[in-house]
């Protein structure tokens, strides 16, 4: 396991300090606190954008991120409580999760008012509770559905991945699936999202376990995502049941979980696949600034926290590097943050104009990104598609159109579609 002492006495006492006085609390703290620990550090600066394929470090947001046009934003339900992922059945009921613990249905643009039965019991925490959910590629012959979620307790818990089949707005024949192998205290970096692969695997994301002043052995609990017998920072591939696929990239490791497909992952929120290109693309959040968009490929080590655009809350240095030989630089990076969280690719027919582009949504800018691509998978230009609210969830429908998920106690769930229908 790689093990690095990244910090002064003087930082990680500021760190400790630092998350030990904003825990919990709801408030704007990394501005407020940075302020207060460092005296010259300001969270009120213009966005810029770092990235390798968009525009140089440094440059302006205003410079690089320019207006979508062509949509209007039609609101289809509201009331949800902090809505957090969404998937479709073959008929077109739309399923919702909601963070406290409930699953709901949307059928023809109508929100059912009584939740889906059966839902296995959720940690209810912070970042955690009842997170993704995902229909199998062939709902139509096993009724299978899965779901993501936070078990345990405050002093002890993980993210689970849950399948139940569904029948009569009830879920039947509940099994867990898989477990992340160690346990965390605290509500932070839980994840986590679920992705299909054509070959009928799943990919499901795994956060790092949370920040300073979290520890686990001994060490701030981020550096499990370097260590390859932990989950922890992981994106992790299974069979439908949760075995291991044989062909995974560790399978065969005596040094490794062999569930593992990618790692050097902070918090993975956002995944899509580009089915053209078989491309797997993930957004990660970083700390301060250093958000990521990045292409997944197996095995690879994506560098946190060992190479990053991040900092520390409290201003200092996570590490002095921003990339390494041997590590996978990502195709976007965002400082400071835009906290990504949900991603598309898009390939319906609705929007031709917008056809093999990313749609990125951001907590914290209250916006979609939407990103051109290149033949090689390089990001060539960014545009806004603002919201206003905190947006969980990105997700291209059955019908073509986009649809959005924002975060609030009364979230919405809104369609965009092109102007005039």
């Amino acid at each position: 396991m790689f093990k690095q002492n990244l910090f002064s006495r003087q930082q990680k006492t500021l760190n400790i300090l630092y998350c030990f006085i904003t825990r919990g609390s709801r408030i704007l703290f990394p501005t407020a606190m940075a302020i207060a620990l460092l005296g010259a550090v300001s969270c009120t600066s213009k966005v810029e954008i770092e990235s390798p394929t968009v525009a140089r470090a440094g440059s302006k947001s205003t410079e690089n991120i320019a207006s979508s046009s062509g949509y209007q934003k039609i609101t289809v339900v509201e009331n949800l409580e902090h809505p957090w992922g969404l998937d479709w059945l073959p008929d077109g009921t739309m399923l919702i999760t909601e963070r406290p613990g409930r699953l709901r249905i949307v059928r023809d643009g109508n929100l059912d008012p009584t939740p889906v039965a059966g839902v296995p019991q959720v940690l209810d925490l912070n970042q955690g509770g009842l997170m993704d959910v995902s229909v199998h590629p062939r709902f139509a012959e096993n009724r299978w559905i899965y779901l993501t979620y936070s078990h345990g307790d405050r002093s002890a818990n993980r993210t689970r991945i849950a399948r139940a089949r569904l029948e009569n707005d009830t879920l039947i024949e509940l099994e867990v699936i898989f477990e992340v192998s160690q346990t965390k205290t605290g509500g932070q970096h839980f994840g986590s999202r679920i992705m299909w692969l054509p070959d009928g695997t799943l990919l499901a994301t795994i956060g790092d376990g949370g920040n300073p002043p979290l520890e686990l052995n001994g060490e701030f609990i981020r550096q499990q995502a370097q260590n390859r017998n932990s989950h922890f920072g992981k994106a992790i591939r299974l069979n439908d049941d949760g075995s291991i696929p044989s062909d995974n990239p560790f399978a065969n490791s005596t040094d490794a979980e062999p569930a593992i497909w990618s790692y050097g992952h902070r918090n993975i929120q956002g995944i899509a696949l580009d089915p053209t290109k078989n491309r797997i693309w993930a957004t990660e959040h970083g700390s301060r600034g250093g958000d990521e968009l990045n292409l997944i490929e197996r095995g690879e080590n994506y560098g946190w926290p060992v190479v990053t655009h991040s900092r520390e809350y409290s201003g200092g240095l996570i590490s002095p590097e921003k990339s390494r030989p041997g590590l996978i630089d990502p195709k976007v990076v965002w400082t400071p943050s835009i906290a990504p969280s949900g991603l598309a690719f898009y390939n319906g027919l609705r929007f031709p104009q917008w056809q093999g582009n990313l749609f990125a949504g951001g907590l914290v800018s209250q916006d979609i990104r939407r990103i051109e691509l290149d033949e090689a998978g390089n990001a060539i230009a960014q545009h806004s598609i603002p919201v206003g609210q905190r947006v969980r969830d990105v997700r291209q429908g059955p019908d073509g159109l986009l649809y959005v998920l924002t975060d609030r106690l009364n979230g919405q769930l809104i369609r965009l579609e092109p102007v005039g229908g």
